[in-house]
């Protein structure tokens, strides 16, 4: 299964989707979030993958769930990989016995 466009990054969407709308700066969730600004920053710029701990804080602050951050990682990841991956391997058929 091969995607046409990438995903939208779950920084993307924190950028546009809260931050924004919300007016709250990058240091603003970071200090909310007890985390150093370099890591809201680095997600935000798709230098850094958002961690199953990073989901759990979000969905907290933004009262979302931590599947939803974790889903939009996967799907960056895959898109990324497919990009990589030139041939995947047939599948193996075993004969039930």
């Amino acid at each position: 299964m091969e995607m046409k466009r990438k995903p939208t990054s779950p920084g993307e969407i924190l950028s546009e989707e809260f931050l924004k709308p919300m007016k709250l700066t990058q240091k603003q969730l970071a200090d909310h979030l007890g985390c150093d600004i370099k890591v809201i920053n680095r997600i935000i710029n798709e230098k850094t993958s958002v961690t199953a701990e990073m989901a759990l804080k979000l969905a907290a602050a933004f009262n979302t769930s931590a599947d939803f951050w974790l889903n939009a990682q996967n799907a960056i990841d895959l898109y990324e990989a497919g990009k990589k991956v030139k041939k995947l391997p047939s599948a193996i058929l075993k004969k039930a016995s």
